[in-house]
């Protein structure tokens, strides 16, 4: 258990629907979810294979185009060779250089080998970025975790002896991805179900067959013999007072590598513990988003900030079978693998929550699929995918976030292709770490 939401298909089917926050130096704009194509073929076509959209200011002598009102319309382009829309970065922000040493040629002397540049002043922007931080983490300092949590939500717990089956076909029905678990016989706390824990499972059919005929009597406390069996890293399970900052269970997140944290009281009578909700990276950010104004003075750009990955990235196409981006999303502890097509452009991104529509019902067949054969399983409501470039500034992604679900960004440069992925762990240990050891 981990601790941290057919037919074949045609590959020039239109992309899935693509958001992406926008980078305007005077008035950030929030991006607004590209209305599905007029037709029923098309639609259905468009919300499982995807169409690319985003929004942004940049250079004139580039044909952009975009589509939040706040943008002037002549800045409205799209790229000849894909048909995606697409807007060039701005570059409004110059680099902010940090001090670095002096390198010397000969003997060092006592004078030389401390020697530094002087620290450049800190410019207007970044005295912004800086107290804008500290107003965030003032927030998470006196807010509690019980504050995040919605005026009426319901929660599921699931026994440990329920079986992995079952536990499936239950999130299905309720729409969730993920579960507390309760030990009965000894009335305890006892992790957290998620979709890493089903990932394991199909790991576990994969590395040995023959066991597929048991496979529908694994229960819920064998997860962890499973984790063993294969070879998965086994994530510590937090969880966190209700009461107590939300800053403090943000720092376990980060510290366990969770995406999500349980809220666990005590009875005082029975001394027992009580499973009250879970708490998730994009509740949290959400409602930093919602309730902290200083989030509009984070402009500095992504590239400055060095936030995000943008090496070792795991791709697919649309033609991968779906059994080697399982693989890749267990072995590197991720969570989606973004799609590209035959020139590099990102048309899609497979989540590990779409395998939960293969294994429905506890048949394991579909797992024989193709990435695009897969997709066409996902579900109606699927929230989209949204997209930013490395100029794109922290001020804009919190407004995307205040108004879309949103659990990931995926970076592209000015021709749609894929530079990085922004997750939502970035963005966490951005707004708790950064310059925290100068006092920030």
């Amino acid at each position: 258990m981990s601790a941290g939401d057919s037919q074949p298909v045609d590959s020039s089917a239109p992309p899935q629907r693509q958001q992406q926050v926008s980078a305007k130096p005077s008035e950030p704009s929030p991006l607004k979810q590209t209305p599905p194509p007029s037709s029923s073929t098309s639609a259905a076509a468009g919300r499982r294979s995807g169409s690319l959209s985003s929004s942004g200011s940049g250079p004139a002598s580039l044909p952009t185009r975009d589509r939040d009102a706040g943008h002037h319309a002549d800045n409205v382009g799209v790229q000849p060779s894909t048909g995606i829309q697409v807007v060039q970065p701005s570059t409004f922000l110059g680099s902010y250089v940090r001090p670095r040493a002096i390198v010397t040629e000969g003997p060092m002397t006592p004078a030389t080998a401390t020697q530094t540049t002087p620290p450049r002043p800190l410019s207007l922007v970044d005295r912004e970025q800086i107290e804008g931080l500290r107003a965030i983490r003032a927030f998470l300092k006196v807010r509690t975790s019980y504050d995040v949590l919605p005026l009426s939500f319901r929660l599921i717990v699931f026994d440990t002896a329920l079986l992995v089956k079952k536990s499936l076909n239950i999130l299905i029905q309720n729409g969730i991805v993920s579960a507390p678990l309760w030990d009965s016989r000894t009335s305890t706390f006892a992790g957290l179900l998620t979709t890493s824990d089903y990932l394991n499972v199909i790991q576990y059919y994969w590395q040995n067959p023959d066991e597929l005929k048991r496979i529908d009597q694994f229960r819920l406390d064998s997860l962890r013999e499973i984790e063993k069996a294969i070879g998965a890293p086994q994530i510590e399970t937090v969880s966190i007072h209700p009461e107590k900052p939300l800053y403090e269970a943000m720092r376990k997140m980060l510290t366990s590598r969770a995406r999500r944290i349980p809220l666990i009281d005590f009875d005082d009578e029975t001394k027992r513990a009580t499973v009250v909700s879970v708490v998730t990276q994009y509740r949290i950010l959400k409602f930093v988003a919602v309730n902290v104004k200083e989030t509009q003075m984070l402009k500095k750009p992504l590239k400055e900030l060095r936030m995000g990955s943008y090496t070792d990235l795991q791709t697919a196409n649309m033609d991968t079978p779906v059994m080697d981006v399982i693989h890749m999303l267990v072995k590197k502890n991720i969570s989606s693998v973004p799609i590209l097509d035959k020139d590099g452009t990102v048309i899609n991104v497979f989540e590990s929550v779409d395998v939960i529509a293969l294994i429905k019902g506890g048949i394991y067949e579909d797992l024989d699929l193709t990435v695009g054969e897969a997709l066409l399983k996902r579900s109606d409501d699927f929230a989209g995918i949204y997209t930013c470039s490395i100029w794109d500034r922290l001020d804009t992604i919190f407004d995307t976030l205040r108004k879309s679900r949103v659990h990931r960004l995926v970076v592209l440069d000015e021709n749609g292709r894929l530079k990085g992925i922004l997750s939502l762990s970035d963005i966490l240990e951005y707004i708790l770490l950064e310059g925290e050891s100068e006092g920030g």
